[in-house]
């Protein structure tokens, strides 16, 4: 008898704990579609405006009040070089100041004209329309045009690199306009319009290489000459393409400290014996080095991991004719993360580019394709996330660099995953 009272107050607890399971479950589907609605949007969307003015407001601020400009200070007296005939390229404290390819000034020149103030203006707001349709794009790319209509895909990957996103309107970094220039090709590229290098379509070839020589030489030549055009490359080449034990381009006081995220800043911080906090200031000298390699076993460390890297890329790829809109999406991202690791510089605020990967993570995760993609997300966010809380003592031992490795890892992975699944193939335009 108690047996059986016994087996019955079971049964009424297990279905009361199923019923409330169902409840929660159902409450929380009703709270992701109130959010993911009309009225959702519109209150993301004004976020995002008081977001976009808060970042914009605080340069001008700081610009009002005599403060420190940091890169906005450079862009303006560079531009004003270009106009006054000057030279764009030129020491000072044994490095060039402005370290980007000439075409670069020219742009800075026309913006310089607005004055000081102005010129911080158009960039905030450059950066604010390239921040929108980096977002856009990263979830159309990541969910099709259904994944335009999804909150999530535009909250979940712009909160995890919002820190990266400030950073470019702090200091007045182009990274934002990059990435939406790259998504925008990615988005022409998913409809045919254009084609990428590595995929062998030789028309890419030839056309990126007149697109330089028009940006390098035709269109500075109304306002330098060719004969200084020439010049500023031979400068620019001169001083940026270089690579030694103390530098990597003309940041000498930046190349393997903590501020670098990249596999060469990375490789030479922990392998080799250099001053991990470097500064042109009288300072205690920090090193993390693991091993005390020379230089050249260095490097040969580097091109190994940047060779297999890319043959992982390459071999996870699928063929043209395998290619969806959700492989293109994964390939995508890779491309924009193998970019971030072997690039030489790779400071903090080059890391909004993981916008797209982790928009494309976020729809895997809620498409339940697979729940393997979140042993590599997860750790990939709680490296992410030391930085919050120990952002030099993290960086120094590249914990963004390996965030973006573990990343690599996972949408490899799933790459490869979908590659042996044929049946799903459909053609991958928009």
């Amino acid at each position: 008898m108690l047996h059986s009272e016994s087996k019955d107050t079971r049964k009424i607890l297990k279905s009361r704990s199923v019923f409330s399971q169902g409840v929660a479950r159902a409450d929380w589907l009703a709270l992701i579609r109130r959010i993911n609605s009309p009225a959702g949007f519109r209150a993301l969307l004004v976020v995002f405006v008081v977001t976009v003015i808060v970042f914009s407001a605080l340069p001008l601020l700081r610009y009002s009040r005599g403060r420190t400009l940091f890169d906005y200070k450079l862009w303006y007296e560079t531009g004003q070089h270009v106009l006054a005939g000057h030279e764009i390229y030129f020491f000072r404290s044994g490095k060039y100041d402005f370290m980007y390819p000439p075409p670069c000034a020219l742009f800075l020149a026309g913006a310089s004209l607005l004055g000081q103030g102005g010129l911080i203006l158009l960039l905030v707001a450059i950066n604010s329309a390239a921040w929108f349709y980096s977002a856009r794009l990263s979830a159309i790319l990541a969910g099709g045009m259904a994944g335009a209509r999804n909150v999530w895909l535009y909250v979940i990957p712009n909160l995890l690199v919002i820190v990266y996103i400030w950073s470019s309107y702090h200091l007045g970094q182009p990274n934002l306009v990059l990435l939406a220039l790259m998504l925008g090709a990615f988005f022409a590229l998913r409809a045919n319009r254009v084609y990428l290098l590595y995929r062998r379509y030789w028309l890419a070839a030839v056309s990126l290489v007149l697109t330089l020589v028009f940006l390098l030489l035709i269109l500075p030549a109304p306002f330098r000459s060719f004969e200084r055009a020439w010049r500023d490359i031979e400068k620019w080449s001169a001083g940026m393409l270089k690579y030694s034990e103390t530098s990597v381009g003309q940041r000498p006081m930046r190349s393997y400290t903590w501020k670098n995220q990249s596999l060469v800043g990375v490789s030479n911080r922990l392998l080799r014996h250099v001053d991990a906090d470097a500064a042109s200031a009288p300072h205690q000298p920090i090193y993390v080095n693991l091993a005390n390699l020379k230089f050249s076993v260095v490097n040969a460390i580097v091109v190994a991991m940047a060779l297999a890297l890319g043959s992982v890329f390459i071999a996870v790829m699928p063929q043209r004719d395998m290619r969806t809109a959700e492989t293109d999406a994964i390939e995508f991202a890779l491309l924009l993360l193998l970019m971030l690791m072997v690039t030489p510089l790779s400071f903090g605020y080059f890391y909004s580019w993981l916008m797209l990967p982790f928009a494309v993570v976020t729809q895997l995760v809620f498409a339940a394709k697979d729940s393997a993609i979140l042993w590599s997300s997860l750790p990939a966010l709680a490296l992410l996330g030391l930085g919050l809380f120990f952002p030099r003592g993290a960086q120094l031992y590249g914990n963004t660099f390996f965030a973006t490795l573990l990343l690599f890892v996972g949408l490899s992975i799933e790459l490869l995953r979908c590659k042996k699944r044929p049946e799903q193939v459909q053609p991958a335009t928009s």
